[in-house]
């Protein structure tokens, strides 16, 4: 598909930011969950990082992301049944975490608190490990109706971006999660819109890329290439 020439500069611009396949991704669903919970409205270095590594350290788990070629033969090492055990309230996994901070503020909750219904949302609905996710991933009907539930937790973000995100990490290639620095890069060359229209420029500069580069360039890709650009600024 050849761009139009209200977007061939945005796709030129992406191009520049060299998009590529996901290289690493988490060994657990339970640390997608608490990447996709407290990344929104967070810094990513210093806030999701450091609770992602706490929890696992909590665990044993030392390898806490691999190539996603890796990761689809490994059995997950904290599927949420166990994360829910362990924690059985929000002040167990803010003692863990050490890190307070709420969905948003005013009216939100403990973003712990939002971890541990995620947890409870999914198990219910029988995605306890990655694997699980994955296979939900291939069916449509599935997500909708996980979706349902998870968007009655406090904080999803503008437009289900936490969801999203949650289904980015657990191996969507084909969602993307246009968070305020996405937003932010986009506005920057010259394309100040809202998410809903983000998440279709995102996906016509992948089609367009497919074309040029020759290969299949997912939504993910360039999404994540201007979310990494943005995040080294």
């Amino acid at each position: 598909m050849a761009p139009n020439d209200s977007i061939a500069s945005l796709v030129d611009a992406v191009a520049a930011l060299d998009p590529r396949p996901r290289e690493r991704q988490w060994v657990s669903l339970s640390f997608c969950v608490l990447d996709a919970v407290y990344s929104i409205g967070a810094n990513y270095d210093h806030h999701v990082v450091p609770v992602v590594k706490r929890v696992a350290g909590d665990f044993g788990v030392d390898s806490l992301a691999a190539d996603p070629a890796a990761v689809t033969s490994m059995a997950d090492p904290v599927p949420l049944a166990k994360l829910l055990r362990r924690y059985t309230d929000p002040d167990m996994l803010i003692t863990v975490t050490k890190n307070r901070q709420y969905t948003s503020t005013r009216g939100g909750i403990w973003k712990a608190d939002a971890v541990l219904r995620y947890a409870k949302i999914l198990d219910q609905h029988g995605v306890d490990s990655l694997a699980d996710g994955r296979a939900a991933l291939s069916n449509d009907q599935k997500v909708e109706q996980i979706d349902l539930v998870l968007r009655t937790v406090p904080g999803e973000g503008t437009a289900g971006v936490r969801r999203g995100y949650l289904w980015m990490l657990v191996g969507d290639q084909e969602t993307v999660k246009p968070d305020r620095m996405v937003l932010r890069w986009l506005a920057r060359n010259g394309f100040s819109v809202d998410v809903g229209r983000a998440r279709s420029l995102l996906r016509e500069v992948s089609e367009s890329l497919t074309d040029r580069l020759d290969r299949a360039v997912s939504p993910w890709e360039v999404d994540h290439a201007i979310w990494r650009a943005e995040r080294l600024r």
